[in-house]
């Protein structure tokens, strides 16, 4: 039997589990006390993440649009990728196509979540085909887009003006990068093309920045997005549109950095911040990795 596997990153369902997810994230190295209670303090601020809402529905979107199975694993929490496998096991799966919801290749990432699937075993307990990355799927870029033209005109109606956009994605370290990691290069073709795609965008200003940059010691890559607000305020914007395009749903990183962190940088600085919608329930992302599958299954498309 062929079934999808969709990976994603797992969250806490209450803000009292933000510690043993946490320890799953960092497998196991402790944290600074401050930092575990300021990501509490965080997941309080925006109730409960949604991720794992979202991951369900759109799994739900693919399998029907493939017409098989859709199954959700995720690596930090429940329910955990390694369950999801044995689930799958149980019900009769011989064959998946394994697609990670980061459409950006890393080690920090989807490196890891090959490593989930496959378990201690080194050999998952059916045929396995993985997607490395597919931050240039057609129908990625044009979800994308869609989001992003809606937001953005509307968004230049309310301020007055014309806005320059700033596309983001999560930080990594920066030795990860200097390894041969192809994560920047990824993400920053991605803004491109989304950025082509709507030519009012393409052809004014916008911006590439890196968020979420973590806590653990070293280098992150960067410019972040403050130092990219700033940037164009000195240029004499008194606005800015954000678009993550290395998210595929909300979650922490997007209602809170974004909506609620970000936003207030900006205000301090005499600055006005809006985004766009995540894809979320995008019929055109479910379309994306359901083509995705289609492709490595060899099925035919759906009439």
């Amino acid at each position: 039997m062929k079934a999808v596997l969709l990976l994603a990153h797992g969250t806490p369902e209450k803000v009292e589990d933000v510690p043993a997810y946490l320890r799953n994230v960092t497998s196991g190295r402790p944290l600074p006390e401050e930092v575990v209670k300021e990501i509490q303090h965080r997941y309080s601020l925006i109730g409960q993440s949604p991720l794992t809402c979202w991951t369900f529905d759109q799994a739900e979107k693919v399998a029907g649009e493939l017409g098989i199975p859709a199954y959700v694993g995720m690596r930090n929490w429940k329910p955990y990728i390694g369950e999801t496998v044995g689930k799958m096991a149980a019900d009769g799966v011989t064959q998946t196509v394994a697609i990670c919801l980061a459409p950006h290749n890393s080690r920090t990432s989807v490196g890891l979540y090959r490593r989930a699937i496959i378990g201690e075993t080194g050999n998952a307990p059916f045929t396995v085909d993985f997607v490395e990355s597919w931050h240039d799927h057609p129908l990625l870029i044009e979800a994308f887009a869609e989001r992003l033209r809606a937001g953005w005109r509307k968004a230049n109606t309310e301020s007055g003006a014309t806005l320059p956009v700033i596309f983001t994605a999560h930080s990594v370290p920066t030795r990860t990068i200097e390894a041969g990691d192809s994560y920047e290069t990824q993400t920053r073709h991605t803004a491109e093309l989304v950025s082509a795609s709507v030519p009012e965008v393409g052809s004014g200003v916008w911006r590439f920045a890196f968020q979420s940059q973590g806590a653990s010691g070293g280098a992150w890559l960067g410019p972040t997005v403050e130092q990219t607000i700033l940037e164009l305020k000195e240029q004499g914007h008194r606005g800015a549109f954000l678009q993550p395009i290395g998210f595929v749903c909300d979650h922490v990183e997007v209602l809170y950095d974004v909506d609620i962190a970000f936003r207030k940088f900006a205000e301090e600085h005499g600055m006005k911040l809006w985004r766009a919608e995540s894809l979320n329930g995008s019929e055109t992302f479910a379309r994306a990795v359901a083509d995705l599958a289609r492709q490595r299954f060899g099925l035919q498309a759906k009439a």
